[in-house]
């Protein structure tokens, strides 16, 4: 039954698989490098056909399936290029259909569980993230100005770029939502002089950045607090969220844009960076959402702007950000495998393979498959913003003539 399945699935490219009795097996065309995968587990090409999304991530995770000719990208890209050009999609559709009914229920994202599912990915310890982010700690998608500008540069231009759509004066005060680990803060506050307050769930994410903002000699200017947006009173002229808003869940949608146009002044603006998938809407991979995000949703726009409209938020403008995060991906499996046995050593070798797993995954979903980012600027008034968008061109090419004649002080993450 699988090899039959798989035989309609891989029509192009040069797999063979090798089941655990040795007997081989050859699906595709022929083109290209051959992909050869070796199943160590009787019967396992049956048990993955039935459930592949997460089983095939756990057969990796576990052992039971190896690539002996090729990488773990090639195997996986193989199958989303054949995925993509939309072969026996009906069974893979079907699986999904068994999901949506639950959606719902997995992103039921309430104070106290948001916090713990924060912990559960932000909180795996700071040492951890250095090995294979830029040295500002920006977990979220760079933006890459320029081909084969490196990752340091990348999310340096990130940071400008949004920095540059906000239209910035000196002590405006700014809430960052889901400030990580407090780069995009410190930037804004160095370069505008503005006062900003981030609010994070994460412990860990928490002490460094408290500790960055006071090593900057910012902490003037800068604070960090432990706390859901929901809970967060005040009135900011400037809302910036960059990489939070996949962890709402649907089902917040509009308690989170109640609470944005609540927290902004009269005036305010909200640049919203997110993850989306620009093929409706979708339901969260079973892998992921059990191994690494739990809660998480990547929203099309479809589901995001009901609750703008519904808010009376102004949309002043939307970017699509297409194969930047594909590779900004590709930059991070690069650094995590370069110091894959100092991962193991924190953690083992099923931790190393499952996030290796989810790092080639989650690059193919940008790369192959439906996946983007958008960045959405919302305004509390129509006279928020400039008529025009010449502001966000001119406030980028001075903050470039800035950053690189002027360097900021605490990219050398601190311990």
């Amino acid at each position: 039954m699988w090899r039959r399945l798989l035989e309609r699935v891989v029509r192009t490219g040069h797999l063979v698989i090798v089941d655990a009795d040795g007997r081989t097996y050859a699906f595709g065309d022929g083109s290209g490098a051959e992909v050869r995968v070796a199943f160590r587990r009787p019967g396992l090409g049956r048990w993955l056909m039935l459930r592949p999304d997460p089983r095939l991530g756990e057969a990796w995770m576990n052992g039971e399936l190896d690539i002996e000719r090729g990488e773990l990208f090639d195997f996986l890209d193989l199958l989303a290029r054949n995925y993509a050009e939309g072969r026996h999609r009906g069974w893979l559709s079907w699986l999904e259909m068994v999901e949506w009914p639950l959606r719902r229920l997995h992103q039921l994202n309430f104070a106290r569980r948001a916090q713990r599912n924060v912990a559960h990915h932000y909180d795996l310890g700071n040492s951890f993230y250095r090995l294979f982010l830029d040295s500002d700690l920006q977990y979220s998608c760079a933006y890459f100005e320029q081909p084969g500008q490196d990752i340091d540069g990348a999310q340096l231009a990130k940071k400008r770029h949004i920095a540059a759509k906000l239209a910035l004066e000196p002590g405006m005060r700014v809430l960052d939502i889901g400030s990580g680990w407090g780069g995009l803060a410190l930037y804004l506050a160095s370069r505008f002089d503005c006062e900003v307050t981030g609010l994070t769930l994460s412990h860990e994410q928490l002490e460094l950045a408290t500790a960055r903002a006071r090593e900057a000699g910012l902490a003037h200017r800068v604070r960090f607090l432990l706390q859901d947006y929901r809970e967060h009173r005040g009135s900011y002229d400037r809302i910036v969220s960059v990489g939070m808003f996949e962890h709402v869940g649907i089902n917040h949608y509009s308690t989170y844009f109640a609470c944005v146009r609540r927290l902004l002044a009269p005036g305010g603006v909200m640049l919203l960076h997110s993850i989306g998938r620009m093929a409706g809407p979708g339901i969260t991979s079973p892998f992921i959402r059990k191994y690494i995000f739990p809660g998480g949703y990547i929203p099309a726009l479809s589901e995001v702007l009901p609750a703008v409209e519904a808010e009376g938020l102004w949309l002043a403008d939307v970017e699509i950000l297409r194969l930047h995060y594909a590779e900004t991906l590709a930059a991070w499996r690069r650094r995590f495998l370069a110091r894959r046995a100092e991962v193991k050593a924190m953690y083992d070798e099923r931790f190393c393979r499952m996030w290796e797993y989810y790092l080639v995954a989650s690059e193919l979903f940008f790369r192959r498959l439906d996946g983007m980012v958008f960045q959405m600027l919302l305004a509390r008034e129509r006279d928020s913003l400039p008529l025009v968008r010449d502001w966000m061109v001119e406030t980028e090419h001075r903050l470039r003539g800035l950053d690189a004649g002027r360097p900021v002080a605490w990219h050398a993450a601190a311990e």
